[in-house]
């Protein structure tokens, strides 16, 4: 066989490894940003995805969030207004008990002040379930399904069942807003112990 058919063999076939492993190193790539974005994101993630239907643009609408939630100066509520928090807090379960949908009402605009002295925005809502995303993934679909009951609540169409179910969906993003630590700093109940090397217990 003449040497330049040889050559062009062998330079056909380092054409094919080289797309080869070019192709599986985009490969090992994405699925690296697959697991990263479904560990930071959990719940969320699928969701995403879901309502999308493309990986790519529920990849790009993610890391869009997350740009735009690392541009914020988030950081913890301070004891002062934690405290104050907790007390309006169970002013409004109180109220409940003979005014559920007022109580909602006011769930609701608690839950905005304890965005805002974190640190984020509350602009329209569906950003606002954007932003949290990015910090309190596990959490954000309680305040989707809040607000949902209390749209409906202010058309006179939730009972009150379903207030009471709002309440709990609120109270449980309101948890996470109030014991949230600063961005980049381990939660004290997680930092390890500064004598005898052990771990911290949880609380």
């Amino acid at each position: 066989m003449d040497t330049w058919v040889w050559i062009v063999i062998i330079v056909a076939a380092a054409v094919i490894v080289a797309a080869a492993l070019g192709a599986f190193a985009l490969s090992t790539r994405q699925k690296r940003r697959d697991e990263t974005l479904r560990s930071e994101f959990g719940p969320e993630y699928d969701r995403t995805m879901k309502e999308t239907g493309n990986r790519k643009k529920a990849e790009k609408a993610l890391l869009g969030r997350k740009e735009r939630v690392e541009q914020f100066h988030l950081k913890a509520i301070s004891q002062a207004d934690r405290e104050r928090f907790l007390s309006e807090w169970q002013g409004v379960q109180a109220q409940f008990v003979d005014a559920p949908g007022q109580a909602i009402g006011d769930a609701d605009e608690l839950v905005g002040e304890a965005m805002r002295a974190r640190g984020f925005p509350t602009g329209d809502y569906d950003q606002r379930f954007e932003d949290i995303s990015v910090e309190h993934p596990y959490v954000v679909q309680h305040y989707r399904e809040a607000h949902v009951i209390a749209k409906k609540n202010k058309a006179g169409q939730a009972d009150t069942e379903a207030l009471r179910q709002a309440m709990m969906h609120y109270r449980e993003l309101f948890k996470e807003l109030l014991n949230a630590p600063e961005r980049g700093r381990v939660p004290e109940e997680m930092a390890p112990r500064r004598q005898g090397g052990g771990e911290r217990r949880t609380a």
